[in-house]
């Protein structure tokens, strides 16, 4: 029996389990993932942080990288750090925003 596709969701999913150390709201809600290609089983993310000072600015795409690897069906994750367009808050889901206050 053939192992399923990886969908996008299921790469969300485990992002979505990684959290930025200095706000308690996962990245993904922060609207730090630009970006989800998927192709032949390996998955390019363009990603950017909350700064270009961040302090987890070596581990943090690290640790997504590392994640989505582990996903049965995916062979290798190559993850971007871009900051154009430079973050801000207005990229967060409305979700994190009230969690945050922002609303």
């Amino acid at each position: 029996m053939e192992k399923e596709n990886t969908t996008e969701q299921a790469i969300i999913n485990v992002i979505k389990e990684i959290f930025d150390p200095e706000i308690p709201v996962n990245i993904y809600a922060l609207g730090l993932i630009y970006k989800i290609d998927i192709k032949n089983h390996d998955v390019h993310i363009v990603m950017t942080l909350t700064s270009p000072n961040c302090p987890v600015a070596e581990s943090l795409p690290l640790e997504v990288k590392n994640k989505v690897e582990r996903l049965p069906t995916i062979k290798s994750c190559h993850v971007e750090v871009v900051f154009d367009p430079p973050w801000n808050t207005d990229m967060m889901s409305e979700e994190a925003q009230l969690e945050l206050g922002l609303l």
